[in-house]
């Protein structure tokens, strides 16, 4: 028995449509399979045969050779990273890090970095270098200037890890330490010496007060002792004045009066030997006290 064999007469309407549809279809494949569309951010790497290209594609619409090339994108957009770092202090402290890093992938080398990592460059470069930036920095400072000078410590790590990921092609944009954990014991120690610390602060706050008011309570003394011998000085200043002041009262004739006060009544006994007189005046011894005047008395 023969088989039947149905064919499709291109002359006929049937057979014009159907191969508009079969043309349609091969176009439309192959016009998908020659253009590609490139996401913002991103850059086109442009794989030839399963061989990667030195030149990518920007962002933005492109033309391909359907079935033979492909475009893999890769994004050069900042991207967050985010990993715990253990590590060891200089004094030997295990220090828990949790590191966030902002990262890029430089266009210019998308090309580069796909042909010899892949996307998968995270693991790949990031993590280990990563991780061993933080250990050869966090070796460098005790546990205790990790806390005091945590932008520093910082700021190194993210130059050196900068410098081991760039020849791949990845720039280093921020690096933030998120957190820094130690050892129970060590945050134990940490807290008794910030209390030590305080108790210290409190007692030398007590001591310059104590000292202030010391000071205070000496120059008081030293105000009053200066008064009093201020004082003192004044007194005998002023009974001087008033000694002085008696002595210059004291006139000639008070003294001859005091004189007058102890004589006898005696008078002196002259010889002359020239027969001349010997005149004795009282009035200078009595003055005005006696009353008597000039006594004279001639011895001859």
């Amino acid at each position: 028995m023969k088989e039947k064999v149905y064919t499709v007469n291109p002359k006929g309407k049937a057979g014009r449509i159907a191969l508009g549809m079969f043309s349609g279809a091969i176009s439309a494949v192959l016009l998908m399979g020659a253009t590609t569309i490139v996401p913002a951010g991103n850059s086109g790497v442009v794989v030839t045969l399963g061989k990667v290209e030195a030149t990518t594609m920007d962002e933005g619409f492109h033309l391909k050779i359907p079935f033979i090339q492909s475009v893999v994108n890769v994004n050069n957009q900042i991207q967050v990273y985010e990993v715990e770092a253990p590590a060891v202090s200089r004094d030997l402290q295990t220090v828990h890090s949790v590191i966030a890093v902002n990262f890029r992938v430089l266009s210019s080398k998308s090309a580069e970095i796909y042909h010899e990592i892949g996307n998968d460059y995270q693991a790949v470069v990031l993590t280990p270098a990563v991780q061993e930036s933080v250990k050869s920095i966090t070796a460098k400072y005790t546990a205790e200037e990790l806390i005091t000078e945590r932008s520093t410590v910082g700021e190194q790590i993210k130059e050196q890890l900068n410098n081991k990921v760039m020849e791949y092609g990845i720039q280093i944009e921020k690096f933030n330490i998120v957190n820094f954990d130690f050892s129970s014991e060590f945050n134990s120690a940490i807290e008794q010496k910030q209390v030590a610390e305080q108790n210290l602060l409190k007692t030398e706050t007590e001591q310059k007060e104590a000292l202030v008011i010391a000071e205070a309570e000496a120059k008081k003394k030293v105000i009053a002792a200066e008064a009093e011998a201020d004082a003192i000085l004044k007194k005998a200043e002023a009974e001087a004045d008033a000694n002085q002041m008696l002595n210059d009262s004291l006139t000639e004739k008070v003294l001859k009066k005091k004189m007058l006060d102890v004589w006898d009544g005696a008078l002196p006994k002259v010889t002359s030997g020239d027969s001349s007189s010997y005149m004795f005046d009282l009035g200078d011894v009595a003055g005005t006290a006696a009353g008597t005047g000039t006594i004279t008395n001639e011895i001859g």
